[in-house]
């Protein structure tokens, strides 16, 4: 079956509600709606977290950032970090994790592992650009970085099912420019990370940013959620193995914004700020 086949078949399962989730995902997100539940205590929260080690070891990692941990007091125990990064940041951490986790057996491959690690970056990013640059959100820019690949693990784990749907010269094809040019191609993609989105219920400003970067218009200057994100993916130094719609690379992008006057210079930024990049970068990916 030809690819945009595929994505067209996919496309209509999950638009018709028939997502297909691993058994390690359906595990993540019941523990995400238990820790959305405003009646659940502090002390289930942790035993919650304490029972999904990926959860509990990312929430420690977070906890222990340069971004949250400013006293640099190490931080040892789940209790103490879920005190410092507050119930906010803690369900943001169960819905990605959710996202990697959709990538069921193919979770520790080639592919899922530099889709991750480009998500870790993208998120790092997009909390200084929102903080420094854009006045967004910081957190709500971090955690639309955390799943914006979400389409992608999706398309790992159902893999199983179409043989061939997700594999090293596939993720090298993808980016070649036929590709690029096939719409529908991109409208199924957007349609299943939409579907999978709205099924988490991710807040609506969260998923019009990530449907902005998907879509890949950026506007000079950046200045809304969707521009944080965009941004910050094209700036991220590991890149997806499955390319959106943007010609502007990273250098492109810090010469035109240092240009533009008024501005503090985008690379005196991320310069002043690489170290808590580099600290949220590792944390998300512990």
């Amino acid at each position: 079956m030809e690819k945009s086949a595929i994505l067209s078949v996919l496309a209509d399962e999950v638009e018709q509600g028939r997502l297909v989730f691993p058994t390690s995902a359906n595990a993540a997100i019941k523990i995400k709606e238990q820790l959305e539940d405003p009646d659940c205590s502090l002390d289930a929260v942790i035993r919650f977290i304490q029972i999904e080690p990926l959860l509990s070891t990312k929430v420690v990692a977070i906890a222990n950032s340069v971004v949250f941990n400013r006293s640099g007091k190490k931080i040892t125990d789940v209790r103490s970090a879920v005190t410092l990064i507050g119930m906010r940041t803690i369900r943001n951490l169960a819905t990605a994790i959710v996202v990697q986790q959709l990538a069921g057996s193919q979770l520790k491959s080639p592919i899922a592992a530099q889709l991750w690690k480009h998500s870790a970056h993208v998120a790092a990013l997009a909390q200084v650009i929102a903080r420094r640059v854009t006045a967004q959100d910081p957190d709500t820019a971090m955690f639309a970085g955390m799943i914006h690949e979400i389409s992608w693990f999706y398309l790992l784990a159902r893999e199983k099912h179409y043989p061939g749907l997700v594999d090293d010269s596939l993720a090298s094809a993808w980016s070649s420019d036929e590709d690029l040019e096939d719409e529908s191609e991109l409208e199924c993609e957007i349609k299943i990370g939409t579907a999978i989105l709205k099924a988490l219920l991710v807040p609506q400003p969260v998923l019009e940013s990530i449907i902005c970067l998907w879509e890949g218009y950026l506007a000079f200057p950046p200045s809304t959620l969707g521009d944080t994100l965009l941004f910050a993916d094209q700036l991220a130094p590991v890149k997806s193995p499955f390319v959106l719609p943007s010609h502007q690379t990273g250098d492109d992008i810090v010469g035109n914004f240092d240009t533009l006057a008024g501005q503090e210079a985008l690379s005196s930024i991320l310069k002043d700020s690489q170290d808590e990049v580099k600290s949220l970068t590792e944390a998300l990916c512990a």
